[in-house]
């Protein structure tokens, strides 16, 4: 089991990112890979919260979105939407995972509209819960495809905060503090931030060239001292194959 797709190796370094006994938001789509994976890993203890109201399931295999009732499988709480958004601002969630269309240098994100908000050239659903996440969880983990188009100097709309303009921002802003972005996964690897709470490289994934991490970027991103990212391993890759998405529609 050597061999692995791009989505198994951002499943696998996503999964390593949440730790057990810990509380994590999941979205539809990679996320619920990741955190199911962790699950039956290294984080049995982690408690899945999925945004229409299962909490703390132990689902059979990968549900098709967070409304699916698999999400309600063996859990300990069949809730709602407006439970989990109140778990959220009493400050309950440790981790929430988010994707986007675009990203800038701190770490806010679009997934609202490409081009002017009146005639837009793409328009997303909006932002559903990731204001919230973004918001009120502890951290917040971003997955996305990384390029040109979507690492951008200035998004076209503000859907979900990062840390706005810099150091201090959040907490003028009136959000809670010790909250906030902490990595960004992408085809290329996993960025962090620093002090000046900028993007930075923390690991670059196997086969990638260091230079492809600005080249793919419309703004520039530090580069200092960094690792590879870990293969998946056998057994995580059969868990993936043979267990939570054997029918292959995420992975």
């Amino acid at each position: 089991m050597s061999e692995y797709t791009s989505t198994e190796l951002l499943t696998t370094v996503a999964s390593s990112l949440i730790e057990d006994e810990s509380t994590i938001i999941v979205g539809t789509g990679m996320p619920m890979l990741a955190a199911m994976l962790a699950q039956r890993t290294h984080a049995p203890d982690a408690t899945m919260i999925y945004e229409a109201g299962g909490i703390g399931p132990e689902a059979p295999e990968l549900p098709i979105s967070v409304g699916d009732e698999r999400t309600f499988h063996r859990g300990v709480k069949a809730a709602g939407m407006h439970d989990v958004m109140s778990y959220m601002s009493a400050g309950f969630v440790d981790v929430g995972f988010l994707g986007a269309a675009q990203i800038d240098r701190y770490g806010n994100l679009n997934s609202t509209v490409i081009g002017d908000w009146e005639r837009p050239t793409v328009r997303f659903p909006g932002s559903g819960g990731a204001n919230d996440i973004g918001s009120l969880a502890h951290e917040t983990i971003v997955t996305m495809h990384q390029d040109e188009t979507s690492f951008v100097e200035e998004l076209d709309f503000l859907t979900t905060p990062g840390y706005l303009d810099g150091p201090g921002a959040r907490k003028d802003a009136g959000l809670p503090a010790k909250t906030g972005p902490t990595h960004v996964i992408t085809q290329y690897g996993v960025y962090g931030f620093d002090d000046n709470c900028e993007l930075t490289l923390e690991f670059l994934h196997p086969g990638v060239e260091e230079a492809t991490v600005n080249e793919e970027s419309g703004f520039r991103i530090h580069v200092g001292t960094y690792d590879r990212s870990p293969e998946p391993t056998a057994e995580q890759l059969r868990l993936l194959r043979e267990e939570i998405d054997p029918r292959g529609i995420i992975r």
